[in-house]
């Protein structure tokens, strides 16, 4: 298998989810983030753009915004086989 496209381990994985106070599609994608990194193992971290002008100006009309390995998976609802798929793919 070429070395670009060696399957990563998903505990090398990192699935950030950018997030606001008070949204509830924030929260129901942040129970799914939680479900499927805790089953693969992955490593997750959630980001509030309310602290951060940078990722408010990027991503304020698409929250929640999940990213793997720092690109951007999916917006506003997050389907748990799909993340499985992407970590462990």
């Amino acid at each position: 298998m070429s070395p670009l496209f060696r399957r990563q381990n998903p505990q090398d994985r990192t699935v950030t989810l950018i997030r606001k106070p008070g949204c509830h599609l924030c929260d129901d994608a942040q129970a799914v983030v939680e479900k499927v990194c805790g089953e693969v193992g992955a490593r997750w971290e959630a980001r509030d753009i309310s602290q951060d002008e940078r990722l408010y100006e990027q991503y304020w009309e698409q929250i929640p915004v999940v990213l793997v390995d720092g690109r951007q998976h999916t917006f506003w609802r997050v389907d748990e086989q799909r993340l499985r798929k992407a970590l462990t793919e």
